[in-house]
């Protein structure tokens, strides 16, 4: 038996990784974790000169070299363009972080209280968020993660949520008067379940050929939501308090690299205790 330092197991020196959504508020700070442990980053997001962007700045910091490629993820064409332009410029892909997802936004907030709930909660909606959070999830894992099958070495992470494992607690967007302006849709908490049941699935047919696949489900981010809100979401909160954007780099960076070379199938849940109670 080899015995490894912590340090090395840790790092991702030489390792290719691409996070899906790159340039959301939790996507960025996944990118910017994978570059200080190492990696080679591959931005990807709809807007090509965002992701020039901030590719330039991973490589300014960090000292990596990031590419960035703008791609629709429900898109097949799109997606086999990105693992095109992948290996033919890095030669192999190493990680990928299947972070690109959807939440509810209404275009009227004062219509959102009745259309947000379930009884009127339209089709499209939910059509959008299963084309993005699930066909997205399953392009690019079928296209990227076939990379790493064929090299026989790689790490699939899959962000989740905790509303794939609990339900939401709708009070939560109550105000203290009662009233009641939004209501947690069915489209999230169904996708993100189907998230963590993919990761099994691709697991156990990926696992013979050294691809891992992991789900890391996150809680809630405070993002300059309404007070009353990140109130109600603390006071829910074991840790009390909602996460920041930097609370998931080392989970990120454990899923990605050797320290987590065991693991497979598995559901990393950082809530600050949300879901223990």
């Amino acid at each position: 038996m080899n015995f490894a330092s912590v340090p090395a197991l840790f790092s991702l020196e030489g390792k290719v990784a691409v996070v899906t959504g790159s340039l959301g508020l939790i996507g960025k700070n996944h990118c910017r974790a994978l570059a200080e442990a190492g990696a080679n980053v591959v931005v990807t997001d709809l807007n090509q000169q965002a992701c020039n962007d901030f590719s330039n700045e991973l490589t300014a910091q960090y000292s990596i070299k990031s590419l960035g490629i703008a791609c629709d993820i429900t898109n097949k064409e799109s997606v086999v363009a990105l693992k095109d332009r992948i290996i033919e410029h890095f030669l192999h892909l190493d990680v990928l972080v299947n972070n690109a997802a959807i939440n509810d936004m209404f275009e009227n907030p004062i219509a959102a209280a009745e259309q947000s709930k379930f009884e009127n909660y339209p089709l499209e909606l939910f059509q959008q968020s299963l084309d993005v959070n699930i066909t997205g999830l399953f392009l690019c894992s079928q296209v990227l993660g076939n990379e790493m099958a064929k090299q026989g070495s790689g790490s699939i992470i899959n962000i989740a949520s905790t509303y794939g494992l609990v339900a939401p607690d709708q009070s939560l967007y109550a105000r203290a008067d009662g009233s009641q302006g939004f209501y947690k849709s069915a489209a999230y908490p169904v996708t993100k379940g189907a998230v963590i049941s993919f990761t099994r699935f691709l697991a156990a047919y990926w696992g013979h050929r050294g691809v891992r696949v992991n789900t890391l489900s996150p809680g809630g981010v405070e993002n300059h939501q309404d007070a009353f809100f990140v109130n109600n979401y603390a006071k829910r909160t074991p840790l009390g308090r909602m996460a920041e954007p930097t609370d998931y780099q080392g989970a990120i960076v454990f899923l990605a690299s050797d320290a987590s070379s065991y693991m497979t199938g598995a559901n990393l849940v950082v809530d600050g205790g949300w879901t223990a109670w």
